[in-house]
C-alpha cells in the first residue's frame, strides 16, 4: 500500500484563512502564509489553497498571497477558486502552484480539463467536486454548495478521469465542517467508478476519522481537512504518528 497523504486545506477570503460549516457561518481564522509554513514544517504532504470568493477585486490579493505561500513551504501546493480558463491555469502555475484545482469552471466549459491536461499534463490538473445527496443519487453543487447543478457526481467523476484529470478532490457538503467523520458511503461510490487518485474531504473531526477512512477505504489516497488542523485539535505530526502506529503507511 502506498503512503497515505495528509493534506491541510486553507480556504481564504480577503487575504485571510476562513472556515465554516456546510459552507455557511464563515469565520476568519488567521494569516495563510504563516499557517501554510507551519503545516509544511509539521510534515503535511501537500497544501491546498482555495480562494473561496474569487472575485475580481480579490484576484490581485490572492496572487500576492499565493506567491508568498509558495516561497514559505517545501511541499507541493494545489490552488483553486475561480479557475475558468487556460489563462487562469497558466497564471496560477506561474505564481508557484504545482497543481491547479478546477471546480465550477469545468461545468461552464466541459472541455477545460481535457484542454488543460493536454497542455500541462494530467498530474497538474485536479478535478474538485462538491457533492451532496440528492434523493437517491449524489449530485454536483456549485456556488459554495448552494446551487444544485443536477449533474450526477459518479458520472462526473468518470468523465473527469476520461478527460485527463490526474486526481479528484471529493468534498462532501453533507459532512463539511460537521466533524463526524468522512462520508464513506459517497466516497466508496466514487472510488468504485474511477482509478485515478482520490482525496477525501469533508467531515474529519478526530484522528480516528482518518484511521476509519484509510482502513475501510484503502483505495482512497489522501485525507484533506481544515478546521481540526487550524484550531489545533489535531496536529499533522501527531496524526501521522498515530496512523503509523495503527499500521497505516504515511510519510513521517
Amino acid at each position: 500500500m502506498l503512503a497515505k497523504r495528509i493534506i491541510p486545506c486553507l480556504d481564504t477570503r480577503d487575504g485571510r484563512v476562513v472556515k465554516g460549516v456546510k459552507f455557511d457561518n464563515i469565520k476568519e481564522i488567521c494569516d495563510p502564509v504563516e499557517l501554510a509554513a507551519l503545516y509544511s514544517d509539521e510534515g503535511a504532504d501537500e497544501i491546498v489553497l482555495y480562494d473561496i470568493t474569487a472575485s475580481l477585486e480579490n484576484r490581485t490579493l490572492f496572487a500576492d498571497m499565493l506567491k508568498k505561500v509558495a516561497v514559505a513551504i517545501s511541499v507541493p501546493l494545489a490552488v483553486g477558486g475561480g479557475i475558468a480558463t487556460l489563462d487562469d491555469i497558466e497564471r496560477m502555475l506561474s505564481l508557484g502552484a504545482d497543481k491547479v484545482s478546477i471546480n465550477s469552471g469545468v461545468i461552464k466549459n466541459p472541455e477545460l480539463v481535457s484542454e488543460a491536461a493536454k497542455k500541462y499534463g494530467s498530474r497538474r490538473i485536479v478535478l474538485a467536486m462538491d457533492v451532496a445527496r440528492d434523493g437517491d443519487k449524489y449530485s454536483i453543487f456549485t456556488a459554495a454548495g448552494k446551487k444544485n447543478t443536477g449533474i450526477d457526481a459518479i458520472e462526473w467523476a468518470r468523465r473527469g478521469e476520461a478527460n485527463g484529470a490526474g486526481e479528484l478532490v471529493v468534498n462532501s457538503i453533507d459532512t463539511d465542517g460537521v466533524k463526524n467523520g468522512f462520508d464513506l458511503e459517497m466516497l466508496r461510490a466514487v472510488a468504485n467508478a474511477v482509478k485515478i487518485p482520490i482525496v477525501a474531504s469533508g467531515g474529519a473531526g478526530r484522528q480516528e476519522d482518518f484511521l476509519e477512512l484509510f482502513s475501510k477505504l484503502p483505495v482512497i489516497d489522501a485525507g484533506l481537512a481544515a478546521s481540526i488542523f487550524h484550531f489545533r485539535e489535531v496536529s499533522i505530526r501527531g496524526l501521522k504518528q498515530y496512523l503509523s502506529e495503527k499500521g497505516i503507511p504515511v510519510r513521517i
